[in-house]
This record gives C-alpha cells, sequence and structure tokens, in this order.
C-alpha cells in the first residue's frame, strides 16, 4: 500500500509538472551602443556652467520670495472672530486658569519611586495617576465650558444686525 501511494505521487508529481507552461523566451534586444570611457559625449565645463545657473537662478528667486513674502496664511492669526476671541480678557484668564491647574495636576512621575515599588505600592500609584488624569479630565470638561460659553456672549455682543437693519429702512417708491 506505502509503495503505490509513493509510485503514485512520483506520477502525479511528474506529469503536474509536464503540464506547467513554460514562459515564452524573450526576443532578443539590441544592445544599445555606448560610448567609450575615453571618448566624453559631454563637457565638465558646460556641465559647470549649467550648475552655476540653476544656482544663480534659484538664489534670485529665493530672493524674490522673500521680498514677496508667503502665501500660506498663519493658522494662529485669521478672521476677526478669532482676534475678538484671542484678545478677550475673560478667555485670557480662563485660559491661564486652566494651565495653572492643569500645571498643579501634573507634577510628574516618580520613576524610582516605581522601581523600588511593591506591588501594592504600584497599584496605589495607578490609582493616583488614574485619579490626577480623571480630575485633569473634569477640569478640561469645565474649562471647555466655560470657553464655549464666553463664546457665544461675544457672538451675541458682536451680532451683525444686517437683516433688521435692511427691514428697518423703506425702499424709495
Amino acid at each position: 500500500m506505502k509503495r503505490l501511494l509513493i509510485i503514485l505521487g512520483l506520477v502525479f508529481g511528474v506529469t503536474v509538472q509536464a503540464q506547467v507552461p513554460q514562459p515564452a523566451p524573450k526576443p532578443d534586444k539590441p544592445k544599445k551602443e555606448r560610448p567609450e570611457k575615453g571618448d566624453k559625449k559631454w563637457d565638465p565645463a558646460k556641465a559647470k556652467e549649467r550648475v552655476k545657473a540653476a544656482f544663480d537662478k534659484r538664489k534670485k528667486g529665493r530672493a524674490d520670495a522673500k521680498k514677496r513674502g508667503h502665501k500660506v496664511r498663519d493658522h494662529k492669526k485669521g478672521s476677526a472672530f478669532g482676534k475678538l476671541v484671542r484678545d478677550d480678557a475673560k478667555i485670557k484668564e480662563l485660559k491661564e486658569a486652566f494651565a495653572a491647574a492643569a500645571k498643579k495636576n501634573h507634577k510628574g512621575f516618580d520613576r524610582k519611586a516605581w522601581k523600588d515599588a511593591t506591588d501594592e505600592e504600584k497599584k496605589a500609584l495607578r490609582e493616583k495617576l488614574a485619579a490626577g488624569r480623571k480630575e485633569w479630565y473634569e477640569t478640561m470638561k469645565a474649562h471647555r465650558v466655560e470657553v464655549g460659553k464666553r463664546i457665544k456672549e461675544i457672538r451675541e455682543e458682536f451680532k451683525n444686525n444686517r437683516d433688521a437693519q435692511l427691514d428697518v429702512e423703506e425702499p424709495t417708491p
């Protein structure tokens, strides 16, 4: 039985190999003519001249760009409403208070204490970090709510009453 399986395997293997299509032979490409090493087609003096011209062109373009300035708008400066928000005293105050609270919460992590700590101490340190993170998250949410309220107040304060103004003006007959 074993011999029969081996013989069948060999026969099957040979027939499968015979049936696999062979790739078509690649057509012979004519070889490109290459100049000899001694016979140089390019002139080093001309190459240096072209490189120098390219550097001069780049230098001129950069000088012009410095005069014109870049076209990318600064993402911090922008619309007038954003400027109102940035310059608002109450928002600056809220921002400073949040930064102080975040700094107080983030005192750092003592790696040496962690290294020498037992399992119970590590668990206590993890809980302390989790509590600090939770406290910081609550502070952040409260700060976001306060800033959102102030932005709504600013929006109401500087509301554009264009529609009301247009309704007041009477059209001339």
